[in-house]
């Protein structure tokens, strides 16, 4: 118990001592020991790297999963080293209600059928995205994390401990330097009635304080070292962070390669293709670059034309040689607008009127429209068969 008592006292002696340095500091009434350049620039690197690794690990965070609720909830289960449970991404929970409503309201039905289509291929979006997600965490974040909570509390605590020494240093050079002052004062001003007692005393006075002001040195020099060397060490984490952001750019070409050959799939299974735009007529947003629509259309990857998805016998269908069946023909209302891919195809306005008919052997997604003396396929779900 003397022992805890006696520690506890010279504990706060140290940093009452301590804490009287750094206010002195602050009033600029106490000298300072400064770093040389190289140590404040390491520190500076330093707690850039910091810095700038929480923002990335925080916003890359965001970027794969948006729900901040979401991301509270995994964060829990990471600090109590339980196993975070699998979530449905967004893309298969929207495949799930188009099927749903494609059952409901008539899988059979071009609506219903263009539902289950888009369905399954959010659905092979979503165990993508959930498969980048995986990568991503596995090799980006993780590694980030692992600098923030490991190697960055390491350099933190030296650093702190560093601190503590350079107070301490400047605390006996500031004794160091009362007790000279004081033995000089005594020196030129002696007191004639007890001039040795205190001469001596002011004399062992100075050793000490030359005696501690040596050992703050000591320990100061060698906790600047050991920070020294764990700071040069950011120069190897910048290096283990280049090769995990190298791998998250290819988890990330990967998955965006795999959405595109996706969607590519699904635009061949509605009729629609890369070059073709569907909607109104007048843009709604300027061109993204000055380059024209030629030059992007021939340097944009573009599926197999509709001809070479159509049957053989229509193949070599000549539409303008084509005429209507004697019965069988409809009137269709145009839902959307439509851009003809190729002379074969029908251009179509939405709510426009049409008369559509069906040749044997053709592809069931598609019908032969026809608008005045104007002729050509359309597809199947861009109409409304009326009675």
């Amino acid at each position: 118990m003397d022992f805890n008592m006696k520690k506890l006292a010279s504990d706060a002696g140290i940093f009452f001592t301590r804490a009287v340095q750094f206010t002195e500091e602050k009033f600029g009434q106490a000298e300072k020991t400064e770093l040389d350049a190289n140590f404040e620039n390491l520190l500076a690197r330093a707690d850039s790297t910091k810095n700038w690794t929480e923002k990335i690990l925080r916003q890359t965070e965001v970027l794969l999963q948006p729900n901040p609720s979401a991301r509270v909830e995994e964060f829990l289960y990471e600090k109590l080293d339980r196993k975070v449970p699998s979530r449905v991404t967004n893309g298969e929970l929207l495949a799930q209600y188009m099927a749903e409503a494609a059952s409901e309201l008539g899988p059979t039905t071009p609506y219903g059928k263009t539902l289950i289509k888009v369905a399954e291929a959010e659905k092979r979006l979503g165990a993508a995205e959930r498969d980048f997600i995986h990568m991503a965490s596995i090799n980006f974040l993780t590694p980030l994390r692992n600098f923030l909570e490991g190697d960055w509390k390491t350099i933190s605590k030296e650093r702190r401990l560093l601190q503590n020494r350079r107070l301490d240093l400047d605390a006996c050079k500031a004794r160091l330097k009362k007790a000279k002052a004081a033995e000089a004062k005594a020196t030129t001003v002696p007191d004639f009635q007890e001039t040795r007692p205190r001469n001596y005393i002011l004399s062992a006075s100075a050793s000490a304080a030359e005696q501690e002001l040596r050992v703050a040195q000591t320990e100061f020099d060698r906790q600047a070292e050991v920070t020294r060397l764990l700071l040069e060490g950011i120069s190897s984490t910048h290096v283990n962070h280049l090769r995990c952001l190298h791998e998250f750019v290819e988890s990330q070409t990967t998955y965006y390669a795999q959405c595109y050959r996706h969607m590519l799939d699904l635009q061949k299974q509605l009729g629609r293709f890369p070059g073709t735009f569907v909607g109104t007529t007048e843009p709604t947003s300027p061109p993204l670059s000055s380059t024209s629509p030629t030059t992007t259309a021939a340097t944009m990857p573009v599926g197999p034309s509709v001809a070479g998805l159509a049957p053989p016998g229509e193949a070599a269908l000549r539409l303008e040689e084509v005429a209507p069946p004697a019965s069988g023909t409809r009137k269709a209302r145009v839902l959307y607008d439509y851009e003809a891919a190729d002379s074969s195809e029908l251009a179509l306005l939405a709510d426009e009127l049409i008369t559509v008919y069906s040749l044997p052997g053709m592809d069931p997604d598609w019908l032969i429209g026809e608008r005045g003396n104007k002729k050509g396929k359309v597809p199947v779900t861009y109409l409304e068969l009326l009675s």
